[in-house]
């Protein structure tokens, strides 16, 4: 990929969910993720790699460059075993020197997008080695405490024959009212560029516009009756002048604050909400940049 990125970000990305499930917990009946705690609610990171993926392979399709690796329906091997084929004179299995593997893994990094962009463990099968990848998500969080509600549901229609005249089947969904969520995000331009041991990915300039085209446009095409509304509302972007950065992540994060209005009690708007960012003498060598 050409422009290597020379600059390091953080960024934090604001987005809603209404009457809808933004990541339901398994492990609690696929109920709302939670904070026991304290009662905020919570996504994954896994779970917003995931609409990007989805967003980028949407966009690009299998280009060459922006396939995706980790997807339903694709054994990850069979992405080794093509890096195997690709790249000429490699052992398969665990017989690849040490060398060939660091081959493997660059044309893994070099075809696709989201090990580039995130990383991966690829020593299963063919050995494609592991890739740190330059950006990092972390848990989003909701402002305020959620409310998990279980709604009662009703289905009209039977499967066979012989259920016409049962009763209805009852179900329930579970969602959140209302919720704000916040997620804080890195990118790291010495991991993209790493020389040390080829262990750079090569994540580039047009990488990172499509990162940013993802985050803001990734809940528009994942609608579904399951995840109600969800939109994203804010992405706001600190960009270093260097590789190494000019401040700490967390002083840039605190520049950033989101909270409930004094006269609103339960809010259900992203209008209840106000977001102060405190761009004022940043730190030297750092710039704020809103993209949405």
């Amino acid at each position: 990929m050409s422009n290597a990125i020379n600059n390091r970000y953080e960024f934090v990305l604001l987005y809603d969910v209404e009457n809808g499930n933004p990541n339901g917990d398994p492990d609690a009946g696929n109920m709302p993720r939670i904070d026991p705690e304290t009662g905020h609610g919570i996504v994954t990171d896994v779970c917003l790699k995931r609409k990007i993926r989805n967003y980028v392979e949407l966009v690009q399709g299998d280009k060459t460059g922006y396939r995706i690796h980790i997807k339903e329906g694709t054994a990850l091997n069979q992405n080794h075993e093509e890096a195997y084929t690709a790249v000429e004179g490699l052992e398969p299995g665990k017989k690849a020197k040490p060398d060939g593997v660091d081959e493997a893994r660059q044309w893994m990094c070099a075809n696709f997008f989201d090990v580039r962009t995130f990383g991966a463990v690829m020593s299963t099968g063919d050995n494609c080695g592991q890739v740190r990848g330059p950006v990092q998500i972390n848990f989003s969080r909701s402002i305020d405490p959620i409310i998990q509600q279980e709604v009662t549901i009703t289905r009209q229609a039977v499967t066979r024959i012989d259920d016409l005249e049962k009763e209805r089947t009852m179900g329930r969904k579970h969602i959140v009212p209302y919720g704000l969520y916040r997620a804080e995000g890195y990118v790291s331009a010495k991991l993209a560029n790493e020389e040390k041991k080829k262990k750079g990915t090569g994540f580039s300039e047009e990488d990172l516009k499509l990162l940013w085209e993802a985050l803001i446009n990734m809940f528009e095409h994942d609608h579904s009756a399951a995840r109600g509304k969800m939109a994203a509302r804010k992405l706001l972007v600190f960009k270093h002048a260097s590789d190494l950065g000019n401040a700490p992540s967390h002083l840039l994060f605190d520049r950033i604050d989101v909270a409930c209005k004094p006269d609103v009690t339960a809010p259900r708007s992203f209008s209840d909400y106000t977001v102060t960012i405190d761009s004022d003498n940043l730190p030297e060598g750092v710039e704020l940049i809103e993209k949405l």
